[in-house]
């Protein structure tokens, strides 16, 4: 499966990249060294993201009618709180590479990598509160609210780890706080900070919570069986670490014989070798959880497409939000 990114998302890099590297120069010298490393600004590797949330935010603020530029310290903020939750999970999941190279805190060590990622959290909020108008209030509250909720989902997912009973739903309410309340917030944020009607925020938001969860489903399918050089990290690392993703869990969930193989081997002590991880992947697949992860980004994918749909947008602007949400679960394995 293959995917070519979306023009605006291009163009989102364009406009906000920048204003990322202008706003980071902000921090203390010592942080600013970890954060420029991480945000692929500096250490001599293309490190940068897909800049998917800037664009979303953007995008809003055009579907508010307002000129893309007046949002960019909104999506700054948003890639920002991102970035804050990727430097602080590659910590807690002991990740060691990312975007092909070495992971920030292996770099510098964990204490600058976490200092770092609450910089970037200070500085998302320091971006929508300056200025007078009202609107940035409103912006900020809604990104601390999504953060709050990412936050309680990186909780969960640590939670996870320690237990043998998860659910599927539990499984999904756990992606639906760490990854679709930021790419919902994403989707409303530039909206609402250049004060669009609360109507037209809530229905971008709802667009934004489904592609969130389209996103995590895909994420979930590529950490099994994606390509390193799509992935940016080793090949099967999720089943690796012994992660309880959503198509493992599914699996696992399943009552095959299958997925009770499946617990035993995860359940091992040890390291697991190259022909188990192997096995493992070849026992998702065998108790249905890749085929079940893949039917739900679909369905997620539909019901995103239809909160647009019921949305009062320009044609142009309803157009580039598709061409995302269908990217996102397009994206290459």
């Amino acid at each position: 499966m293959t995917a070519t990114m979306p023009a605006g998302v291009e163009t989102a890099r364009d406009l906000v990249g920048p204003a990322i590297a202008a706003a980071v120069r902000r921090l203390s010298p010592d942080v600013r060294e970890v954060a420029e490393y991480h945000l692929g600004l500096a250490g001599g590797s293309p490190g940068a993201g897909k800049a998917l949330r800037p664009a979303l935010t953007l995008l809003s603020a055009r579907a508010a009618g307002a000129q893309p530029e007046r949002a960019v310290p909104a999506a700054v903020a948003v890639e920002l709180v991102h970035n804050f939750s990727l430097l602080h999970d590659d910590i807690m999941d002991g990740d060691t590479e990312r975007r092909h190279r070495p992971t920030a805190w292996t770099v510098f060590g964990i204490g600058p990598a976490i200092l770092a990622g609450d910089a970037m959290l200070a500085l998302a909020q320091d971006l929508l509160l300056e200025g007078t108008s009202s609107s940035g209030v409103w912006a900020s509250r809604c990104l601390l609210a999504a953060v709050h909720r990412l936050i309680a989902g990186q909780g969960a997912d640590l939670a996870f780890e320690r237990r043998d009973d998860v659910t599927v739903t539990e499984c999904l309410d756990m992606a639906a706080d760490k990854t679709a309340a930021l790419m919902a917030c994403s989707c409303s944020l530039g909206a609402i900070y250049v004060g669009a009607p609360a109507g037209l925020a809530m229905g971008l938001g709802e667009f934004g919570a489904y592609i969130g969860l389209a996103f995590q489903l895909t994420d979930d399918l590529l950490g099994i069986w994606g390509a390193p050089e799509v992935t940016g990290k080793p090949v099967r690392s999720d089943l690796r670490a012994r992660k309880k993703s959503l198509p493992v869990v599914a699996a696992l969930t399943s009552d095959t014989d299958a997925g009770r193989e499946l617990g035993s081997l995860l359940a091992a002590p040890g390291e697991l070798t190259e022909d188990e991880l192997l096995r493992a992947a070849r026992l998702v697949e065998e108790a249905g959880g890749r085929k079940w992860a893949e039917a739900e980004a679909d369905d997620a994918l539909g019901s995103a497409i239809r909160c647009l749909d019921e949305t009062e947008l320009a044609d142009d602007v309803r157009s580039e939000f598709s061409a995302i949400a269908e990217f996102i679960t397009a994206r290459q394995w």
